[in-house]
């Protein structure tokens, strides 16, 4: 951790070794949250840069060190959900649908599969949403403030993005058990 309080304090001098070491420590994981709302990694690519120089030319707002992590992930997952609402048409639907999905049968699925496939395959919409709420938790309201829409439609959606996963770990449930039996 000393090499990221002493790079950071460089960084903020705008010593530009120190940038590319906080670069090269942090981009990998960075460009992994930006590919996970966008499920493109040229798009990923843009915005892991922009959101570089966007920190590298605002690192002073960040006062500690140890938070460096955490403001570098907010200014990543903001310029995703502000590049995906601008570049993708997603449409969100205020219609409720029970949770006939529950979230522990969804916890061990999850264990057995590529998470990123899933992402691959997810409506935009879904992963938006499940995104902000599972992995930046983040409540309803303030997932509905962030993207302007109703707080119903963002529990809508996570409860649609719970049931496509769960869903689709049943066609690949199925496609290994088929992959045991041979049809003549």
């Amino acid at each position: 951790m000393k090499n990221l309080e002493e790079n950071f304090q460089l960084a903020k001098k705008q010593d530009r070794r120190a940038q590319k070491a906080l670069y090269e420590l942090f981009s990998a994981k960075m460009l992994a949250i930006a590919n996970s709302y966008t499920n493109n990694i040229h798009d990923a690519e843009d915005i892991l840069l922009n959101a570089f120089l966007k920190c590298f030319n605002k690192i002073g707002d960040c006062k500690e060190w140890k938070s460096f992590p955490f403001w570098l992930r907010k200014i990543v997952v903001n310029d995703s959900i502000s590049f995906v609402r601008k570049n993708k048409n997603i449409l969100y639907s205020d219609i409720e649908i029970a949770d006939d999905y529950p979230d522990e049968d969804i916890d061990e699925r999850l264990n057995e599969i590529d998470i990123e496939e899933i992402f691959s395959q997810m409506p935009p919409g879904y992963r938006l949403i499940f995104n902000l709420y599972i992995f930046e938790d983040k409540k309803h309201q303030e997932i509905a403030e962030i993207l302007k829409i109703s707080e119903g439609t963002s529990k809508s959606q996570l409860s649609k993005a719970k049931k496509w996963i769960a869903d689709y770990l049943k066609v690949k449930e199925n496609e290994q058990k088929n992959k045991g039996t041979v049809k003549i």
